[in-house]
Parts: C-alpha cells; sequence; structure tokens
C-alpha cells in the first residue's frame, strides 16, 4: 500500500517550492486548439465572428451572433507522436485517446421591445478541455560527458565555486527522508545507494562530496516519461446585441486540472570492473492536481455589412495547486568492496513514501486577442486572430519562489499567436481550412519552439441538426533538460500532433 505523509510543517511546505520547474509553470500558461470541429477545422480563428461554442474562449461576445439556441457536443481523438534523438541516437513514440472534448448549451433571449437598441441577451454555458495531457516521450543513448551523478551532486555541493559546503554528513546518517526538505532529500538519495560519497567519510560534520560513478564517459542513459490528465475549462457566458452593429460579452471561468507524469531514468557504464556505481534507476512519480478562475471581456463590432472586428482580453487563470511527488533510487556497483575481491552488489533509497505538499498559487499570463472577419454574404468568410501574451507574467504566488520567479522573468518572453480560417458554403455543405502560428514562449525560442498548424475539415446542415468534422495537424521542436539542475543534458523532441473532432449540434 502506497504510504502518504502530509506536510503540516512551513519549512516543508517550502521545500516543495524548490522542485518547481519553468516547465511546470508554463504546462498551464499554454493553450492548445481544442474545441467543436468547425472552430478546430478553420484554425481557431473565430475572434470576430463568434456563432461557435468554442469562439466563446477568444471572444465571449459571440455568444451574441447565435440567432438561436443550441446544444453541442464534440469528440476527440488526439494522436501525439515524439522523435527524440538523445546524442545521435534516434527513437520515436505515439500515444492516442479519445476524449469528450467539448459539450455546451446556448439560450438566445430576443427583446420584444421595439423601442430598445438591445436586440438579444444570451447566456451560455461551454465545457472544453483546454489542454489534455496524456502522452509519452522516451530517449536513449550514450552521454560521453556526465552521468547522472551530477543531479544527486548538485544538491549535496550546493555552492562548490564558492567553498561552502552543503549538507551534514551526520544528517544523511541519521535522518529520515520525509523530515528532510527538498535539496536535502535529493542528495539523501544519492548517498543512500552510493551515487554520491563524502569526501571525508571519518567526519560526521563533512558537508562536501563527490561522485562514486567511474569517470570516463560513456554512459548510456535512458528517460522514459509519460503522462496523463487534462486541464478543463467550464465558462459561464452571458453577452447582449446593441442595434444591429455590436455585440459584448462576458465568461467567468472555472478551471479544474489534474495531471500525473512517472519518469524513469536508467543509466549503466563499464568504466571499471572494481569500484563505483556500474547501473542506477531514478523513479519520480508526481501528482498535480487544483483548480483556478479567470475571467474574458470581449466586444464585436460590424464596421460595414461584411466587415466585422473583435477585441478581447482573456484574465490570468489564478490557480490553487497540490503537488504529491514519489521517488526512488537504485543502484549497483562495487560498494566496499574486499582489496582484489569486487563484488557486485545492489542499493536502494529508504524513500518508499509520497509526499503530499501544502497548496501553493499559481498565477499564468494575460492575454489580449485582435480579430477581423469578412463575410461574403452566405456563401462564404475568411477570420483572421492575433494574439499577444507576455509569459515572462508567469507567476507562483506563494512565499519561497522567488528563484524561480526571477528564471522566468530572465528566460521567457511576449509570444504572438496568429490564426486565419476560410469557409466555403455549398448548398448544405460547409468547406474550411485554417492555419495558425503559436510563437515560442521563450527568448532563446529552442527550450520550446514555434508551433506551426494546418487544419481542414466540413460540415453539413440538416436543418435544426448539424455535423461538424474538422482535421489539425501541429508541429513543434523542444530541448528540455531530463533533469532541472545539474543534470540538464536532454533530447532534441519533435512532437507532431494529429487530432480528429466530430462535433453534432441541435437548435432548439
Amino acid at each position: 500500500m502506497k504510504k502518504y505523509l502530509f506536510t503540516l510543517i512551513a519549512g516543508l511546505a517550502f521545500s516543495a517550492v524548490q522542485s518547481q520547474e519553468i516547465s511546470d509553470a508554463l504546462r498551464y500558461a499554454q493553450d492548445n486548439l481544442n474545441g467543436t470541429g468547425r472552430f478546430k477545422a478553420m484554425g481557431g480563428a473565430f475572434g470576430a465572428l463568434g456563432g461557435d461554442f468554442s469562439s466563446l474562449n477568444i471572444n465571449p461576445a459571440g455568444s451574441a451572433v447565435f440567432a438561436n439556441s443550441q446544444v453541442g457536443i464534440t469528440l476527440s481523438n488526439y494522436n501525439i507522436k515524439n522523435k527524440a534523438d538523445y546524442f545521435g541516437t534516434k527513437n520515436s513514440l505515439s500515444n492516442s485517446t479519445f476524449d469528450v472534448n467539448q459539450a455546451g448549451a446556448i439560450l438566445v433571449f430576443d427583446y420584444i421591445t421595439e423601442k430598445s437598441k438591445w436586440k438579444k441577451f444570451v447566456i451560455a454555458v461551454n465545457y472544453e478541455n483546454a489542454n489534455n495531457y496524456d502522452n509519452s516521450v522516451f530517449a536513449n543513448g550514450t552521454n560521453p560527458n556526465r552521468s547522472v551523478a551530477d543531479y544527486f551532486l548538485s544538491y549535496a555541493n550546493p555552492n562548490p565555486s564558492i567553498n561552502q559546503g552543503g549538507i551534514p554528513l551526520n544528517t544523511l546518517q541519521t535522518a529520515y527522508y520525509e523530515n528532510l526538505n527538498f535539496t536535502d532529500q535529493q542528495a539523501l538519495l544519492g548517498y543512500q545507494t552510493y551515487t554520491i560519497e563524502p569526501n571525508n567519510p571519518n567526519d560526521p560534520n563533512n558537508d562536501t562530496y563527490s561522485s562514486n560513478v567511474p569517470a570516463g564517459g560513456n554512459y548510456y542513459q535512458e528517460n522514459y516519461i509519460e503522462s496523463t490528465g487534462y486541464n478543463g475549462k467550464l465558462a459561464f457566458n452571458a453577452s447582449a446585441q446593441y442595434a444591429d452593429k455590436f455585440y459584448f460579452g462576458l465568461n467567468i471561468n472555472s478551471h479544474f486540472t489534474d495531471y500525473v507524469q512517472s519518469s524513469s531514468f536508467y543509466e549503466e557504464n563499464t568504466n571499471s570492473q572494481s569500484i563505483g556505481v556500474r547501473n542506477l534507476f531514478f523513479n519520480n512519480n508526481l501528482h498535480t492536481y487544483g483548480s483556478g478562475f479567470s475571467f474574458q471581456l470581449g466586444a464585436i463590432a460590424k464596421v460595414t455589412t461584411a466587415l466585422r472586428a473583435g477585441l478581447a482580453y482573456q484574465s490570468p487563470t489564478w490557480y490553487t495547486m497540490n503537488d504529491e511527488l514519489n521517488q526512488s533510487v537504485g543502484s549497483r556497483g562495487f560498494f566496499n568492496p574486499t582489496p582484489g575481491q569486487p563484488v557486485l552488489s545492489d542499493a536502494y533509497s529508504d524513500s518508499a513514501i509520497t509526499i503530499a505538499y501544502d497548496p501553493y498559487k499559481l498565477q499564468t499570463p494575460g492575454k489580449w486577442t485582435g480579430s477581423l472577419a469578412y463575410v461574403f454574404n452566405k456563401s462564404g468568410l475568411i477570420s483572421v486572430d492575433f494574439g499577444l501574451k507576455d509569459y515572462s507574467n508567469t507567476r507562483f504566488k506563494s512565499n519561497g519562489f522567488r528563484s524561480v520567479n526571477s528564471d522566468m522573468d530572465n528566460l521567457l518572453d511576449y509570444a504572438a499567436e496568429f490564426r486565419i480560417g476560410a469557409e466555403k458554403r455549398i448548398k448544405q455543405w460547409s468547406l474550411r481550412a485554417g492555419f495558425r502560428n503559436e510563437q515560442s514562449p521563450y527568448k532563446n525560442g529552442k527550450t520550446i519552439g514555434d508551433l506551426t498548424g494546418y487544419s481542414g475539415g466540413f460540415g453539413y446542415n440538416f436543418g435544426n441538426t448539424k455535423l461538424d468534422l474538422a482535421y489539425s495537424y501541429s508541429q513543434r521542436k523542444s530541448e528540455q533538460g531530463f533533469f532541472s539542475q545539474g543534470f540538464t543534458d536532454g533530447a532534441a523532441i519533435k512532437s507532431v500532433n494529429n487530432n480528429i473532432a466530430l462535433t453534432l449540434l441541435f437548435e432548439l
């Protein structure tokens, strides 16, 4: 049975923040192109169009464009393929899942008073899976330079450049894993498995350590990451039409997320036949869950009969998050060998416990979206959206996150998003296509690269029932280290997403 320890002491709660990375924050700060079939087929370019359930997530004024009350539901198939390149060794891994991606209802109330310029009032509720986290990545290869022992050393020797030692040896010999902060826990994992060793083993006050992995390079390494979960968004919408030219809307959004990531790292070497670590594994299991709140404001104007313009603001999302972490390390090597008689033996960390840290706050950045659309009577349309988000405004709001927040200030930047979509109507049929480009949230443009996506689809109008089918493709490159410090080598990843969405709409 899995053991749990719930932190009750502020000191241990503070240790949780040290395990946070920028990638954890960006997981909830980045959006994905999810939604109805029509929305996905046109690249999500709906800020000035409205009239679609998913358009509410771009511009809440879009619900006021609906002529009739409707309900809708969308089923999606997600497929992601990750191609990894680690020191010249290449491989790929794919993952596919089905999901109810969207479900919503819109009620349209027409004003009866002829003297009023307010023509329509609309209320709506719409659920969307803003992000599907089902994914898997595998990378392997021979690292000519570094061992994962450098990860444990970076915690055991936090400031070697200024000759300031780390955790005392006596603490590692007597303390329990669950009673240490995150930094000292990582040092303990390395010490208990003989991956690192004290420079002065007979001195209980020793606070400097060295690697016990034989030098010589050629470390064969594997890293497998599997994740599951979702980031759901429930939008409560109200909008109104003023005269024949203006639409105004408001969303109050409830966010809820559940993310599980299991990572398994393996390393082996043959650099020595008599001393040190020959191979080891390092497993990390993280469960993050929480909820949040945001709001959106938007407006759409008919500049002419055919030309429409839209402007929308999406507030930051304020999350309250919880982390549960389980770690384990095991090694095999020549530990305390008898001279002339080296014997291989095994060592395991004493960390069979899941620690549930105190809740913490996360604020994701807000976003502005400007839109233009041109409608060719009833024969078709073309629409363009331009969005801007400053990822450097991402913040962990609880105490103790100063270092991570400073890193995000220095490494993250504004990211622009461009979307364009078109639709051609032929009697009951609608043919659609779209394109989108999203800039990297990083200043270097490499840690997470730019995203490029294409989409297409069609719809059929049965009268009071509509059916929309869409296919979308996107690809993005990234270069993220396996671990956050010490050992930051990682694979170059090319992620390719293929998505099929089917939407069924009913007019009431």
